[in-house]
């Protein structure tokens, strides 16, 4: 599904990725870990399109996208939704969602199938994005991924700065869009979560992969210092 090899990255000057690998496999749910400023958002933004790569290259369904802008990556099926519930706060829920949709030329059902993923948006529909709550605008931001109906969705810190029972919610959305074959790739700093969510696990430290494996590795003594503040 998505093959990413010897990634660099970086800002400027500023080198952020040293040779980054990783592979999600077709129905996967991968998760990114790390400590604060280890590279996962640069990572995530490269696999995106989002930032060039200096080297290494980004494959997705066997085709090379390391040179593509994002909105060819979205057509072929990559789905991003960043830090930040990035929403077009001037414009309804709705709004928000058929200008996905239109942009995305997919059928209307897509939109209604998002809209059946975060059932709380329903009564919202007429709200304008930037009235709702952290958490709303954050399954606001997702639902607007769904709607393009991909194959891979990209998802930086879901949870994070949102109310519990929001989290909730939205974990147990991650869940069921897994359960239905979706490959999906996480930032997560919560341990707690990517235990009950992640296939497999990659920990970076300092833009490089410090470790991988899967899930139930994540409970060794040795995986908690590499995630400790």
């Amino acid at each position: 599904m998505l093959s990413v090899q010897e990634l660099d990255a970086g800002y400027g000057r500023a080198r952020v990725l040293f040779g980054v690998s990783l592979e999600v496999e077709p129905g996967q749910l991968m998760c990114v870990m790390g400590r604060n400023g280890v590279g996962k958002t640069t990572l995530l933004n490269t696999v995106m399109g989002v930032l060039p790569a200096t080297a290494g290259s980004v494959t997705f369904e066997g085709r090379d996208v390391t040179r593509m802008p994002p909105h060819e990556r979205v057509r072929l099926g990559m789905a991003y939704v960043p830090q930040g519930h990035e929403t077009f706060p001037q414009l309804s829920v709705l709004g928000n969602l058929q200008v996905t949709l239109e942009a995305a030329k997919g059928p209307q059902e897509a939109l209604e199938e998002a809209l059946e993923t975060f059932p709380r948006l329903k009564p919202l529909l007429k709200r304008r994005a930037g009235f709702l709550s952290g958490g709303q605008q954050q399954q606001l931001a997702i639902a607007r991924a769904l709607v393009t109906r991909p194959k891979l969705l990209i998802l930086d810190e879901p949870t994070e700065g949102i109310q519990p029972s929001i989290v909730i919610e939205i974990e147990e959305a991650i869940e069921r869009l897994h359960a239905t074959g979706l490959s999906l790739l996480l930032v997560e700093q919560y341990l707690d979560l990517a235990l009950r969510l992640a296939d497999r696990f990659l920990i970076l430290d300092a833009g490089h992969v410090v470790h991988s494996g899967a899930a139930e590795e994540l409970r060794g003594e040795g995986i908690h210092r590499l995630l400790a503040v």
